[in-house]
């Protein structure tokens, strides 16, 4: 890998970071937008399901007209960051409740499906050997990202939750920026194809292909929930303990955050021994966590920071390598398309468990509430056990499966 490579995945990486920022700005300010503007349950999960269905729609979109092989990737992705942060930012400025803050966060969403699919996409175009490890860098940066309005209010943003929405979307437009400057497409970069809305049809006639998306799909049931609703876990079991909120919102950004060691981690092995063997790999340890973490509610603050370490490393390691399995197995020239369909119909599936979670810990507490997502990486397993042995499989990590 030359210089040059290896500095243009590091911006594409780093514009990622700071694009993804945004997503979870809102959610990292609940405590004080519940006391301000009232929010019932509901009204705090559909802080993350606006930008979720925003997202959703959006993708789909671009996926069904093949924007993300049909526009230049970095000038895309310019204007989705920018225009994301430009609504973030109208959050704290024009908002005095959900009525005006959760049609924005849609719009933002529908944004971000101009950034991290199309991040993915222009990665593609610079690897290939190592595509598990440029891909994994990616969704790693990602990761952080998305743990970066919980660090923001950690050092600042508890005094003003505007702070965390302002600041986060000053890092997206910087990100755009950057795309828009430093970074352009790689040597791997399939031709342009002509407009064909009926690919996202065909895709799915696909077993290989089919098989790596329902892997995705598991894996994602149990993702987004988990960033979600772990910050609020760890407040409430802290409280309950006797600890500053502050200690739980830099926990909650250590636990986000650390996934992103996670994709690094996983994608090297992914690229040494195989897609699947990460993959089944990372759904087992993930899902273990599930089960267990809320056995340890309202004990040893300790202990349960180390479990939701473990469970923020593993949740996310193996995202990378279900996108990159996808563009490996796809048409090169349509791999925009793919991930975007991909993405698309994984964050649709996260409104259902980001919504189930608080209905689940009124239930059952939060003791029994995060094993409902257990589900998810049950099937993911199946799913990528059976692609293994499918002869398709080889196409992946240079044949190592």
């Amino acid at each position: 890998m030359t210089m040059a490579t290896r500095r243009t995945i590091y911006l594409i990486s780093l514009a990622e970071l700071l694009g993804m920022s945004v997503w979870f700005s809102a959610s990292a300010v609940v405590p004080a937008l519940t006391t301000q503007w009232g929010l019932s349950t509901s009204g705090q999960a559909w802080l993350t399901m606006a930008v979720q269905l925003g997202f959703v729609v959006g993708a789909f979109g671009s996926a069904v007209l093949n924007l993300a092989d049909r526009i230049p990737g970095p000038r895309l992705f310019f204007l989705s960051a920018f225009l994301a942060a430009v609504l973030t930012a109208l959050v704290p400025a024009l908002s005095r409740g959900p009525e005006t803050a959760l049609p924005l966060r849609f719009f933002a969403g529908l944004s971000l499906a101009g950034v991290y699919p199309v991040g993915m996409k222009i990665m593609a175009t610079w690897t290939r050997e190592n595509r598990g490890w440029g891909i994994g860098l990616l969704v790693g940066a990602l990761t952080v990202g998305s743990a970066t309005p919980h660090l923001i209010r950690t050092v600042g943003g508890n005094f003003d939750w505007k702070l965390v929405l302002y600041g986060s979307a000053g890092l997206a437009a910087l990100g755009g920026l950057i795309a828009r400057l430093f970074i352009r497409e790689g040597p791997y970069r399939g031709d342009s194809p002509k407009f064909d809305w009926k690919y996202t049809g065909r895709i799915w006639r696909q077993p290989s292909v089919s098989l790596a998306n329902l892997g995705y799909f598991g894996h994602m049931w149990e993702l987004y929930a988990m960033w979600t609703w772990v910050p609020v876990f760890l407040s409430s079991s802290f409280t309950l303990s006797g600890v500053h909120e502050r200690w739980a919102s830099l926990a909650g950004f250590a636990v986000i955050a650390f996934g992103g060691t996670g994709c690094l981690v996983a994608g090297r092995l992914a690229d040494r021994y195989g897609r699947t063997t990460v993959t089944i790999a990372s759904l087992a340890l993930s899902g273990t966590c599930s089960l267990i973490v809320g056995l340890l509610f309202g004990g040893s603050p300790f202990w349960l920071f180390v479990v939701c370490l473990i469970w923020g490393f593993s949740v996310v390691a193996d995202s990378a390598q279900f996108s990159a399995g996808v563009s490996e197995l796809c048409p090169a020239q349509r791999t925009g398309t793919a991930l975007t369909l991909q993405t698309s119909l994984g964050f649709l599936l996260t409104m259902v468990t980001i919504r189930l979670i608080p209905s689940a810990e009124r239930w059952l507490g939060w003791r029994w509430a995060f094993a409902l997502l257990a589900v998810g990486p049950a099937v993911g397993i199946w799913a990528m056990a059976k692609l293994r042995r499918l002869p398709e499989s080889v196409s992946m990590a240079c044949g190592r499966k």
